[in-house]
């Protein structure tokens, strides 16, 4: 409370108010914009399921709109060159702090949701020359300053993450990874497409497609789980990667059980996971590793980001995943993040090869477990039956087509020079698919 008090005595020195009456502009295919008030309303209070029938449609691409203020919008950009000042870089962990979260109305459905607390996220995407710039929402942000938006919630959800697509002119990669890892059970977030129009006081502009992605630790947890009890982490920095040298509990950030802030169960993995038994007693140190950690969704998860190629994650950057303690299995599992760079070889020494040559120690989890005989050969096997039940020729060609189909006026529509489109739309289909055809032949024969 102090923290969300202490943004809004910013906001009214620098001259804005989240009280200001926005202009309400209709636009297309919206006829009636309705404010629900007092509790009860499934799509704005709290306490109801969070809708995926409804938020995460993907038979269609959706439309929304975010409403500043002139005062808020300007306040916005400021804020921003602020926090790209400086640190950062292309897959690397930014020095500086998020920007901040500014109010602003979303028209969605027929729908307006009052001062939902609206700010850019992203590491290099923020330092793009696109005007294209990925999002964030937190819909009860701004609940101290505003009690009629008390525990307001879109249709179930507190938060939301609107990727811009960045560096992806086939605009699909991020869905469609996403949906390749849940096919294979790998744990990743429910994603959709929506049509971003943003109004800074003077009608609403089209800002192109972006990707909807559910929070972690929002809906995610309890959705894909069953319970969101467990800890929950968001590796960051040096210690992210497991090494030796490096690593540091601090770069753990917890998003669960934050006041508990009990991380003995990652200390655990980590003392497991270096243990003299990996030489002296392979036996042990497996079943040691596996009694904390998840080897097998490790795996699984590794035979699929390995296959499509997925450089901006484990093996090449501290980031880019979460840990959960799962409560029912009992064991830190693994869940995929940020999959806007999947689907090409890659920058920062390239996707990581099928046999993960040159993966030294400074990144264990694979070199480690991949050394490992059984391991190896398991991994080989969820190689195999990725390429041959969910990532075939035939298949992907289907959802790539599918995916065209749904977004060819939206991308069309986008503006050359603004976003990462730019008129390659069609041309990278093309190219991803010539992809997947490649990776498919290169896993055949690395398995056979």
């Amino acid at each position: 409370m102090i923290a969300k008090t202490l943004k809004f005595t910013v906001f009214l020195l620098l001259g804005i108010s989240i009280f200001s009456c926005k202009k309400v502009i209709f636009v297309p295919d919206q006829e009636v914009i309705v404010d629900p008030t007092g509790g009860g309303s499934e799509t704005h209070d709290n306490g109801f399921p969070a809708n995926y029938d409804v938020v995460f449609d993907n038979s269609k691409v959706h439309r929304i709109e975010i409403v500043f203020t002139p005062e808020e919008w300007t306040a916005m950009q400021a804020d921003l060159k602020v926090k790209t000042a400086g640190g950062g870089g292309p897959g690397g962990t930014s020095n500086t702090e998020n920007p901040t979260y500014f109010p602003a109305d979303i028209y969605y459905n027929n729908l307006v949701w009052k001062d939902v607390g609206v700010r850019y996220k992203g590491n290099s995407s923020l330092r793009a020359n696109s005007g294209k710039l990925p999002l964030r929402f937190n819909f009860d942000e701004f609940e101290d300053v505003n009690p009629e938006i008390t525990d307001q919630r879109f249709y179930g959800f507190k938060e939301l993450s609107m990727s811009s697509n960045y560096n992806d002119p086939s605009v699909m990669r991020e869905r469609v990874a996403d949906e390749l890892f849940r096919d294979f059970g790998v744990p990743a977030i429910r994603t959709v497409y929506y049509e971003v129009y943003i109004n800074k006081g003077s009608g609403p502009e089209y800002y192109g497609v972006y990707t909807m992605c559910e929070i972690i630790s929002d809906t995610f947890l309890k959705s894909y789980f069953g319970t969101k009890t467990g800890n929950c982490y968001k590796p960051d920095g040096t210690g992210a990667a497991f090494a030796q040298t490096g690593f540091n509990l601090d770069h753990f950030e917890l998003k669960t059980n934050e006041a508990q802030n009990d991380k003995s169960d990652v200390q655990k993995m980590f003392e497991y996971l270096h243990a003299n038994t990996r030489i002296n007693n392979p036996a042990q140190w497996k079943s040691d590793l596996e009694s904390i950690f998840d080897v097998d969704g490790f795996l699984k998860y590794l035979a699929v980001n390995t296959t499509i190629q997925n450089w901006d994650t484990y093996g090449r950057m501290t980031h880019n995943y979460y840990l959960y303690n799962d409560p029912t299995m009992g064991k830190l599992r693994w869940i995929v993040w940020d999959n806007n760079e999947a689907f090409q070889s890659g920058k920062m020494g390239g996707a990581l090869p099928f046999d993960m040559s040159g993966v030294g120690t400074n990144w264990p989890l694979i070199s480690y477990i991949i050394a490992d005989a059984d391991y190896l050969k398991r991994y080989k096997t969820y190689i195999k039956s990725f390429v041959e039940t969910t990532y075939t020729n035939s298949r992907m060609t289907s959802i790539f087509d599918s995916n065209v189909s749904l977004l060819q006026s939206s991308v069309n529509a986008e503006r050359t020079g603004f976003s990462y489109v730019n008129g390659q739309f069609n041309s990278a289909v093309s190219t991803l698919k010539t992809h997947n055809s490649s990776r498919v032949s290169a896993a055949n024969l690395f398995v056979q």
